[in-house]
């Protein structure tokens, strides 16, 4: 409080105290007490509606104590069960969790991950995959401003995400692994990975590479061998030694039959194996009899090319080629689509015959198109003509309906450019991707498809595409999103199918340790997408004829429904819509591959520099009383004494408009009392 508030507050019980004693003191024929009564309640009433008016400050500080935090995760992949250490680890969470020490030093949280990471303290160690990097990060996240030393309960053996290793470096906070298994080493042949392609060509040969590793000391010799069904369509003879202890074997298998062709890889397991699901491995090809074949045709060289030729070849389905318009003309007729890259007037013969063969075309223009002749040489769309280039954004219109597409982060996505002008197309269109400038829809579309007697078209508006797959990878980590939004665009532009009111789109086979996704877009009569209807989807799987109906969800755009609970095996599939008879059906494969049983050892050297990264240590499951000990003894993990200072004003003060009330009201009644008023 200062000086000035002081003086304030001195200066008003004067004044309290000179009207208190010229009231009841000077010339009053009171009584004694009645007056020093009356007196005392009109000073401290006087007195209080001055210290209100001054209204001074007052500080108050509460001091808190907040205990280092220390969460627990918890390995709940399955690979702790196949260790058969399920017990072991229940018996160090407990411990954990009742230590009176611990619990008076520590604010105990508990969090399980398998490929993330959830704070149900529900554990199943049922999970398929294993994400140690993520997990890490997310808690790293979470306590990033606190004291939080991390005990993490695995073996160690991660099957998804980043190198925890590496990762580690930057973690705030000392990471204590606690390992579930042992040292010992055991005789092990396992398949280490298996590379193959998901599609493949009709009469064609597609490549098969797997990475065998041994575990031992001694020399061995064993078999590798291919089987499709029990016919075995690759034998080789492998030898492994303590130090030749890893072989990529590559071949070719060929594509004789259309369809989904299964096989299964195995290394011949010896007889003192401990672990001989590892030896195997399942994959699958789909052999299809045609192609996607499209042209780009374009006079420049630009990184767009490029970008264009990486996304769409992702999709070993789809094959592209780059020609000049001159190369073009005499082979447009090989392709299912056409894309026209920036064209002038040199395109003139391309454009003439695409309208004789009446191709489907994605039109992308940028800085150096000739819209002059763009606008002549067609009739779907026009632009002004001017000189001057602009830099646009895109935004995705959530209520385009040709074909289901996602939000890939188009906000995020750096700028195209393109020369000014209004776009205005003049056939039945819908539009993909608005242009915004600053936040702002310039009224032109940026991603247009159009769709006339059968022919189906699209048109962007702007170069530097390669940017945006750039700026997908860093955002996503992958090429992924950007490639599958690309895909869909160029699916529904190489293809003449007839549109349907029910569209359902699936992979022909999963595997199970991923995502088993289905997705469904419906259309009302007028071909508007409908997301108000009710969709189901009834699956049967064809060896137990078991029948199971599932709902499907919208999402965005689109109807989706996650089959992920679907043991392995083959199935028949109808997607139904409520009340209508519109339906569709379909079949797909489950393939059973369990990577967390491919390990039979923790990962004891990964984990020790794990913790010697964080600042930590690393204690077998076996030594949870150690790492109990260790805790407790580090004085780097203490509690901190936190103050926090508030001022408050005291016409705040409650109590203090209550003592003014009382002492109004005292006065009003002994002055009515003693008939003064």
């Amino acid at each position: 409080m200062s000086a000035e508030t002081i003086l304030y507050i001195v200066i008003a019980g004067v004044i309290a105290l000179g009207v208190s004693v010229f009231m009841y003191g000077y010339k009053s024929k009171l009584s004694t007490n009645l007056k020093w009564i009356l007196g005392i309640l009109r000073f401290l009433t006087i007195f209080l509606v001055l210290l209100l008016l001054i209204n001074p400050k007052f500080t108050s500080e509460t001091y808190t104590i907040v205990k280092p935090k220390l969460p627990v995760l918890v390995d709940n992949s399955s690979s702790i069960n196949e260790l058969d250490r399920v017990e072991e680890v229940n018996e160090a969470i407990k411990k954990l969790q009742q230590n009176r020490d611990l619990q008076d030093k520590f604010d105990i949280s508990l969090f399980t991950f398998g490929s993330t990471l959830s704070d149900n303290d529900s554990i199943s160690f049922s999970k398929k995959n294993t994400n140690i990097t993520t997990a890490l990060k997310q808690i790293d996240d979470l306590f990033k401003s606190e004291v939080a030393p991390t005990v993490i309960i695995t073996d160690g053996n991660q099957t998804l995400g980043a190198d925890y290793e590496f990762t580690s470096q930057t973690q705030k906070n000392p990471v204590c692994p606690i390992i579930v298994g042992d040292s010992t080493k055991f005789v092990d042949l396992r398949v280490g990975q298996l590379n193959t392609n998901r599609y493949a060509f009709l009469k064609n040969q597609f490549p098969v590479e797997a990475l065998l590793v041994y575990s031992g000391a001694r020399p061995i010799t064993t078999q590798f061998v291919i089987r499709q069904g029990a016919a075995t369509v690759y034998r080789e003879t492998v030898s492994f030694s303590e130090v030749e202890n890893t072989k990529t074997i590559n071949l070719t298998l060929p594509a004789s039959s259309v369809g989904i062709q299964k096989y299964t890889v195995q290394l011949v397991p010896l007889s003192e194996e401990k672990n001989k699901v590892n030896n195997s491995k399942r994959f699958a090809v789909e052999v299809i009899d045609q192609a996607t074949n499209v042209l780009v045709v374009s006079k420049i060289i630009h990184p767009d090319l490029g970008a264009l030729k990486k996304s769409i070849t992702s999709n070993e389905q789809r094959r592209l080629e780059i020609k000049t318009p001159q190369e073009a003309i005499e082979v447009l007729d090989d392709y299912q689509l056409i894309i026209l890259y920036q064209p002038d007037r040199f395109f003139a013969s391309v454009f003439q015959e695409i309208s004789k063969l009446n191709k489907n075309t994605l039109t992308i223009t940028g800085l150096q198109t000739d819209w002059v002749f763009l606008n002549s040489i067609q009739k779907n769309y026009v632009k002004e003509v001017t000189n001057e280039t602009e830099e646009v954004l895109a935004a995705i219109n959530s209520n385009y309906g040709t074909f289901a597409v996602e939000d890939i982060g188009f906000d995020d996505f750096p700028p195209l450019k393109t020369l000014f002008g209004e776009l205005s197309i003049v056939i039945p269109n819908e539009e993909l991707l608005k242009q915004t400038i600053n936040g702002i829809n310039s009224g032109s579309p940026m991603l247009a498809t159009m769709e006339l007697n059968g022919k189906r078209d699209a048109i962007l508006d702007g170069e530097g595409l390669w940017k945006w797959r750039a700026r997908s990878y860093l955002n996503s980590g992958s090429f992924e999103e950007f490639d599958g939004f690309f895909a869909k665009l160029v699916q529904y532009l190489a293809s003449n199918k007839r549109r349907s009111r029910l569209e359902v789109a699936n992979e022909s086979f999963y595997y199970n340790n991923t995502a088993i996704q289905l997705s469904a877009q419906y259309f009302d009569k007028n071909f508007v997408f409908d997301p108000r209807a009710s969709l189901s989807i009834t699956v049967k799987e064809k060896e137990t004829s078991k029948i199971t109906v599932f709902p499907l969800l919208l999402k965005n755009n689109f109807y989706q429904v996650n089959l992920t609970s679907l043991p392995a095996g083959e199935y028949d599939y109808t997607v139904s819509v409520d009340d209508e008879t519109i339906q569709r059906s379909g079949s797909f494969t489950i393939l059973d591959f369990n990577v967390e049983q491919q390990f039979l050892n923790a990962n004891v050297t990964k984990l020790d520099r794990l913790a010697t990264n964080t600042g930590g240590k690393a204690f077998f499951i076996s030594e949870n009383q150690k790492l109990i000990d260790f805790l407790l003894t580090d004085n780097s993990f203490k509690s901190i004494q936190k103050s926090e200072q508030k001022i408050v004003p005291l016409i705040d003060w409650k109590y203090l408009l209550a003592l003014l009330v009382f002492v109004l009201a005292a006065e009003w009644f002994i002055r009515k009392y003693n008939g003064l008023i």
